[in-house]
């Protein structure tokens, strides 16, 4: 028989009840450091003061009233977010496979606009993830998520990860944009280098195609940068962005240039929830501490000091591990022993870490983890290779 929830995740034998900080609790009340902040999105752990409050404030005055009308919590946010990036303009969405769909349609409307409505092909990446939707699955193209959900939605031409000489093949007159993520996430933390980046905007411009960055899970400020894309000192024409934005609540965005906006007018899109007080009044909380100067330079700080300790550990255990990649707070353990393995051994002695491809184990800790919550961590996951050592 059927579970009342449709059995798609393989989930893990744990439930929590609470959390605090870079902790969570089991409803039998054990401890769990949290080094994966539910795939990156719990930004500022858990029950983080400012959050709660910023919640709670809206919550007590007004919840939703959809986009028919103005939504004061949604203006500030997108001023903020204007004011930090390149953007001129900002959609807000409530998750980030919806960013991914509006930067899609944005780009296709874009040349239709200009009058060349045959320029509707996206060039992304193998190992790419940008989502379980319709475009989503199309955009990275895998046959993990597109298997059985054919017909697979049309216009968007695969290339190699780093495939330079593909890229400059797959370009034609059909080619509205490039996609991808400066660090890979579910792709096994692969980073795009800097002059890549660089590169690529070049590229972009060169071809006057539009540049879309999926940070999704790489942006505010995981990387130590508010965005990832910062430190190669390129911009995009769009982007997309969820996860850490909300901190725990459901928001995502796409930010664009005037430009590339151009073609989205009045009822090319929209959304029930999207931008809704709630979720923008925690969102306007997020960025109020993640984009202080002051704070992302801690970040980094917290990453060059967990990076440390993690290629100790691969020194030490270098028949499980082969070595540390990623970048700021969005680390990897690059494993020679199976990295389920490695996660399942964390759960035995109270660390959470999160695998994915390239038989890597993901470590996305809170942004604003403690530094004897980092020593912990290393200390757990010591004990992890431990046991996985032993069962070799």
């Amino acid at each position: 028989m059927i579970s009342s929830i449709l059995p798609t995740y393989n989930r893990a034998p744990l439930a929590f009840v609470a959390g605090l900080g870079s902790w969570l609790t089991t409803c039998d009340d054990r401890q769990y450091l949290d080094l994966g902040a539910g795939i990156a999105v719990n930004s500022l752990g858990h029950a983080h003061p400012a959050l709660v409050a910023a919640l709670t404030s809206q919550a007590n005055k007004l919840w939703h009233t959809s986009n028919l009308y103005q939504i004061p919590a949604q203006q500030k946010l997108a001023d903020q977010l204007v004011d930090l990036t390149f953007a001129d303009t900002v959609f807000f969405t409530n998750s980030g496979t919806e960013a991914c769909e509006l930067a899609v349609k944005m780009a296709r409307k874009y040349f239709f606009d200009k009058g060349e409505p045959e320029r509707v092909e996206i060039i992304t990446f193998d190992g790419s993830f940008h989502g379980r939707s319709s475009a989503g699955i199309a955009a990275a193209g895998s046959e993990k998520l597109t298997k059985g959900f054919g017909p697979v939605l049309g216009g968007f031409v695969h290339v190699p990860f780093g495939g330079h000489e593909a890229l400059h093949s797959a370009v034609s007159e059909k080619t509205a944009a490039v996609m991808i993520e400066p660090i890979q996430g579910e792709g096994g933390i692969r980073q795009v280098p800097d002059q890549c980046l660089k590169g690529l905007r070049e590229f972009c411009d060169k071809h006057d195609v539009l540049l879309i960055l999926d940070e999704v899970q790489c942006g505010v400020g995981r990387s130590g940068k508010l965005f990832a894309h910062e430190w190669a000192g390129i911009e995009p024409d769009i982007m997309m962005v969820a996860k850490g934005i909300g901190g725990g609540f459901p928001i995502g965005a796409v930010l664009a240039t005037q430009e590339a906006a151009s073609g989205m007018t009045a009822g090319t899109h929209g959304s029930t929830y999207g931008g809704n007080p709630l979720g923008c009044a925690v969102g306007s909380a997020v960025l109020d501490t993640v984009s202080d100067p002051a704070f992302l330079m801690d970040v980094s700080r917290k990453a060059a000091v967990m990076r440390q300790g993690l290629e100790g550990l691969v020194s030490q255990f270098s028949d499980i591990f082969d070595g540390v990649i990623g970048s700021g707070l969005m680390l990897g353990l690059k494993c020679s022993a199976s990295n389920i393995e490695v996660v399942n051994a964390g759960y035995d002695v109270g660390v959470l870490t999160v695998p994915a491809a390239e038989n890597v184990v993901r470590l996305l800790p809170p942004l604003n983890i403690l530094d004897e919550d980092i020593i912990t961590a290393l200390e757990k996951l010591e004990k992890a290779a431990q046991i996985v050592r032993a069962a070799l």
